[in-house]
């Protein structure tokens, strides 16, 4: 009976002890408890972190020759795609590439090539292009650089890239058919025309971490088509007969209404509007750049010609139809038959102006 008693207490503190350590152990699965989803931004988001490194992968080196409007327009925007940009030009472009975020400008151009730029940018003008081309230091440069060019003409800078850059290089003829005006904002939509006239295969894996040459290349268009641009590849020879008609055309047009000096009225029509905004446009381009598509596009003759006998024509037709009107007004009264007998006055070269300022009794005695 003691023994029993003894051996109670002892069951009773077995019983407690178990009872204390039992919430110890969770009652819910452990599988339960990880995180499904979550709304809100990580800083270790894996997505995030994985597309760093195909940006990083992607990052290039770009070196812009010619820092003017249109260097910087260019630059600019590369560098806010995340590439690193450095810069040479004649000019003291310092302070603004440093605004822009271009990592280093370069005053001298041996300089500039000695810092092995992935992919060479040509945004000179058209009349300077073969020059600039001949004073840049292409034996410093990298043997397998990307040169790009970035001119309103196509065939003339393919010539020159092919006749003065070593075979190692990658030639890129590219169209941006936009500038500072027009891509002042988004660029979704523009066109942008390029032309791979000239990229080496690729020998294996690049070295280094560097980019393969088809790599390269798809990289420096990703900057264009991930802005929204309309990518159109087409030989430099196309573009140009194709360019010669619109581009060519659109700027001449503008220049001869600006010759004219068209005046905003206070009843403006949307169409008159356009044109002031036509001739606006084309006299923020200087006169070189219209000049260069004029003198470095074979088309550009024949499309002046055409231009010139369309408006020759139009003029003729106006002269008709104002003939035969003054004609019908002064024999309203005679005879169709003896109207049919006077002479018809040729057209275009100025004689129906004559024929309509004339008297009755001159026409009778002609």
């Amino acid at each position: 009976m003691l023994a029993k008693q003894h051996h109670e207490p002892a069951r009773a503190s077995r019983t407690r002890a178990r009872t204390v350590r039992t919430p110890l152990v969770s009652s819910r699965p452990t599988n339960s408890l990880k995180t499904r989803a979550m709304d809100a931004a990580q800083p270790f988001d894996f997505e995030a972190q994985e597309a760093e490194r195909r940006n990083a992968a992607r990052r290039m080196r770009v070196g812009v020759v010619g820092f003017g409007t249109f260097g910087q327009f260019l630059a600019r925007r590369i560098v806010q795609q995340g590439h690193e940009v450095i810069a040479t030009s004649r000019g003291d472009y310092a302070d603004k590439a440093a605004e822009i975020g271009v990592s280093a400008y370069y005053r001298d151009a041996d300089d500039f090539a000695e810092a092995h730029p992935d992919v060479v940018v040509l945004c000179t003008s058209i009349l300077s292009t073969e020059s600039v081309l001949a004073a840049l230091p292409l034996q410093r440069l990298l043997r397998s650089t990307l040169v790009v060019d970035v001119l309103s003409v196509k065939a003339f800078p393919k010539d020159v890239l092919l006749r003065r850059l070593p075979k190692s290089f990658d030639i890129l003829c590219t169209h941006p058919m936009f500038g500072p005006d027009s891509g002042r904002g988004s660029w979704e939509g523009l066109t942008f025309m390029y032309d791979p006239v000239r990229i080496a295969p690729d020998l294996g894996n690049a070295a280094n971490g560097k980019l393969t040459r088809s790599q390269r290349l798809a990289a420096f268009l990703d900057i264009f088509s991930s802005e929204g641009c309309r990518m159109v590849e087409m030989t430099c020879e196309e573009h140009d007969r194709l360019a010669a008609s619109s581009q060519f055309i659109t700027h001449t047009i503008g220049r001869v209404l600006g010759a004219m000096k068209l005046e905003d009225t206070a009843i403006n029509t949307r169409g008159y509007e356009s044109l002031l905004s036509l001739v606006e446009n084309t006299a923020n381009d200087s006169f070189d750049l219209y000049y260069g598509l004029f003198m470095y596009n074979d088309n550009s003759i024949e499309e002046l010609h055409r231009l010139e006998q369309s408006f020759d024509d139009i003029k003729q037709r106006l002269f008709a139809q104002l003939h035969a009107r003054v004609r019908a007004e002064l024999f309203s009264g005679s005879s169709v038959e003896g109207a049919k007998k006077l002479p018809d006055v040729p057209h275009g070269n100025g004689h129906a102006a004559t024929a309509a300022s004339e008297s009755p009794e001159a026409h009778a005695r002609r």
